[in-house]
């Protein structure tokens, strides 16, 4: 189009996504179903309920529904944050000197300041609607237990948060937030449940992960009448809600006449990164369209690049179902002095059967890295963004400098997850000159892969 591209385009309250998109149902080869690790068969429907919400659990084994119909309360409670602005990066762009186009889909406008409050509201949702007393959950780096905490305070659930020990002692005005939205927050792994103990012996002085996290919710949630568990990513359901990222960009670009070239996301467990890429990996997939799709992972806990594909236990404590996904071993345990995020064990089963396809590729970045393109975007485009967020950042500048380089004028499009102003303690780290890199050897993951269950 001959006219200016706004530097914020937002859509129209009557352009919200009135259905998430099932990218299960335009995949060729479906991701592989979880596993009960009781008998290595496929998970049931009734299995599943005793530790999920039922509709829930309808989302999650659903690989035919293209369009699943987002119920009004839910559209309304989005109403109050989205639609999002897509940004189109021009400071940067200038600042870089490339003469690629650069956009950013920004989701920290939210009390929670991350993309994680999509799929919060829509699981309590469906825990009021099945008459829950409330949910147990987990959380990294506090933006899903913020999400939670206060998505349950609309719905007047009550609401457990096991986080990871390291974040809990780095970021206490994350869990502060969460504890005023009415949560009860725990470091993990803890005293306070059979399996978190069993860590805790196996693991003294752990910082924690994720899967010693997800291990202890999930025992809290089936010890307690009227309590399931809910998950922040990794799971269908969640990237199925986090369509409205990917959905909302879409009809924001197409309005413009704007066509991605490049598409980029961090990767943690992938709830962000297939939130943003499913609209357009469905036009990829339906022969309409063709992109590149980037996933960014810490060089620190690097699951795609460095993992096997192969049946896992989602959690520490081996009380999940076993999900066939890249992993780095449910026994992994990130460094102490990563400050990153995205430290999960695994990546999602519909990520990782899409990169198995090579429909999309990985890198992974060092954290010192990440933080100076989190430093240089703050610098110009005016927000601080979060550690895991500046994943993506890096490789948005890597690719927009080859640009510049051969002088391809190609349209870059990531992913901004959320805000960084609870992540102080890592940035301060990055400013004194203590923040180090660590990269896992080949033996320590190996040893931890040693221990996947042999399906």
């Amino acid at each position: 189009m001959s006219e200016k591209i706004p530097y914020k385009i937002y859509l129209d309250e009557n352009e919200l996504p009135t259905e998430w998109y099932n990218v299960r149902a335009d995949m060729k080869n479906k991701p592989a179903p979880l596993l009960n690790p009781a008998t290595g068969k496929p998970c049931t429907a009734e299995e599943l309920s005793h530790v999920f919400c039922d509709e829930l659990v309808k989302q999650e084994l659903d690989d035919t529904t293209a369009n699943i119909p987002i119920p009004a309360e839910i559209r309304e409670f989005y109403k109050m944050y989205r639609p999002a602005p897509l940004v189109r990066a021009y400071c940067l762009e200038k600042k870089l000197g490339t003469p690629a186009k650069i956009y950013y889909k920004f989701e920290g406008n939210n009390t929670s300041g991350s993309h994680k409050l999509n799929s919060a509201i829509a699981q309590a949702y469906y825990a009021k609607k099945q008459g829950l007393k409330g949910v147990t959950t987990e959380t990294g780096a506090g933006q899903w237990g913020t999400a939670l905490s206060m998505a349950c305070s609309y719905f007047d659930l009550d609401c457990q948060v096991y986080m990871v020990k390291v974040s809990y002692e780095q970021k206490p005005f994350r869990r502060e937030v969460i504890r005023t939205y009415g949560a009860k927050i725990t470091p993990s792994p803890s005293e306070t449940t059979e399996v978190g103990r069993k860590i805790l012996a196996e693991f003294p002085g752990t910082g924690g992960s994720l899967g010693c996290a997800i291990s202890e919710a999930v025992e809290a949630a089936t010890k307690q009448e009227g309590y399931r568990y809910v998950l922040g990513s990794v799971l269908n359901q969640v990237l199925l809600h986090q369509t409205v990222i990917g959905l909302e960009t879409m009809t924001a670009m197409d309005k413009y006449g704007i066509k991605p070239d490049v598409i980029i996301g961090c990767a943690g467990g992938g709830s962000n990164l297939g939130g943003l890429i499913s609209p357009f990996m469905g036009r990829k997939l339906r022969g309409e369209a063709d992109y590149q799709f980037i996933a960014v992972e810490p060089a620190s806990c690097p699951s795609l690049t460095r993992g096997s594909y192969v049946y896992d236990f989602c959690d520490t404590g081996h009380v999940c179902p076993l999900a066939k996904m890249y992993t780095l071993g449910s026994e992994f345990m990130p460094s102490p002095n990563h400050a990153g995020g995205l430290r999960y064990h695994g990546m999602s089963s519909i990520l990782s059967q899409l990169y198995d396809d090579k429909l999309i590729e990985a890198r992974s970045v060092e954290q010192t890295a990440v933080f100076e393109a989190a430093q240089a975007f703050a610098r110009v485009e005016g927000i601080l963004p979060a550690p895991e967020s500046s994943h993506a950042i890096k490789v948005a500048i890597d690719e927009a400098l080859k640009c510049k380089e051969t002088g391809e004028e190609k349209t870059i499009l990531f992913g901004l997850t959320g805000t960084g102003y609870f992540d102080m303690y890592a940035y301060k780290a990055f400013n004194d000159g203590t923040m180090s890199d660590y990269i896992p050897t080949d033996e320590e993951i190996a040893k931890s892969l040693a221990k996947t269950p042999k399906i």
